[in-house]
């Protein structure tokens, strides 16, 4: 029986039709069957619809019966309706098996169902950005979305950079100095976040999840580093960090330094953290607004073994 996609859109217009089609054409392609909401392609000013017409769509693929639940785009106009959306509908779905799958902006939805229902929710792909690629649909992210529908998904692994790691744990943090290169493992702590800028807003709200000892990554897009560095001292200063076992740099991409930064880059901001948390900090997650990414359980307690270079994310043991 083929698995069953719903795709919708909850955040911004969709501006690429070309990519949507190529999306709709890939998974079709690899097997799936593939029912598109009836406003997908809705727009009113730059959003997916008005904000009734994106509740709506949300609240279709809560009943679609879908195995995956799959974003469109990301963009932004989540955030204006969080206070709106039927949360026990869609943590119904999840249980009866729906998997609600996206990133971006689309992080703010998962934040808010996490921090209302406690429900599980998956950080990965969207249908044009990454399905619908011009280039084509990058193998790694394919394989992993086919282990989220199958099943067959356990986990995720990656090498740590090595002179990023190298240079900010001898010139910023003696400390650590050989803790980068360690086996360690943390277990049966909740992975969560996603999108910084999407944290960041939330932070406040009742639609920021309150996770002790837990492990938050993060990413983002066209944030110099100064403004990552500031959203992340917004979550140090509110609390947020110093309740976390560790906090994992995705990719922060498409941003632009300029002669005053004079050496102040993203490995500055992670040297500074470093200098303000207790908490493991680890870069090179691949995940993101990159063609390679893994896809990531939002809200259910993993694994993270770290042996030297080699880090992992480990979940299997909790289905």
């Amino acid at each position: 029986m083929k698995k069953h996609i719903y795709i919708y859109s909850p955040s911004s217009a969709i501006r690429d039709k070309a990519a949507f089609k190529r999306g709709l054409k890939r998974l079709t392609a690899s097997g799936y069957e593939v029912e598109v909401d009836e406003a997908a392609l809705a727009s009113h000013q730059r959003f997916a619809g008005n904000d009734e017409t994106r509740l709506a769509a949300i609240h279709r693929a809560s009943v679609s019966g879908a195995d995956v639940a799959l974003i469109s785009r990301g963009g932004y106009g989540l955030t204006r309706i969080l206070p709106a959306i039927d949360y026990e509908a869609v943590a119904k779905a999840v249980a009866r098996g729906t998997q609600f799958v996206g990133f971006s902006d689309f992080t703010a939805f998962q934040m808010a169902l996490l921090a209302k229902t406690g429900a599980v929710t998956w950080a990965g792909p969207a249908l044009g950005e990454d399905f619908g690629a011009a280039a084509g649909a990058d193998d790694i992210m394919e394989a992993c979305f086919d282990d989220l529908v199958t099943g067959q998904g356990e986990g995720s692994g990656w090498r740590l950079p090595k002179t990023a790691i190298k240079k900010i744990a001898e010139d910023t943090v003696p400390s650590c100095e050989n803790s980068m290169n360690d086996t360690y493992s943390i277990h049966d702590a909740v992975l969560w976040g996603g999108n910084l800028a999407m944290l960041a807003s939330l932070v406040g709200t009742p639609f920021l999840p309150v996770v002790k000892n837990g492990i938050l990554f993060i990413e983002d897009v066209g944030e110099h580093p100064y403004r990552v560095e500031r959203m992340l001292a917004q979550l140090l200063q509110a609390g947020v960090l110093a309740q976390q076992k560790a906090i994992i740099f995705g990719q922060f991409t498409h941003y632009k330094l300029v002669p005053h930064d004079k050496g102040y880059k993203i490995a500055s901001v992670i040297a500074w953290l470093q200098s303000q948390v207790t908490a493991q900090v680890l870069t090179g997650l691949p995940f993101g607004h990159v063609a390679t990414k893994v896809v990531l359980p939002v809200g259910l307690p993993v694994t993270l073994a770290v042996e030297g270079r080699d880090a992992f994310l480990l979940w299997g043991h909790q289905h």
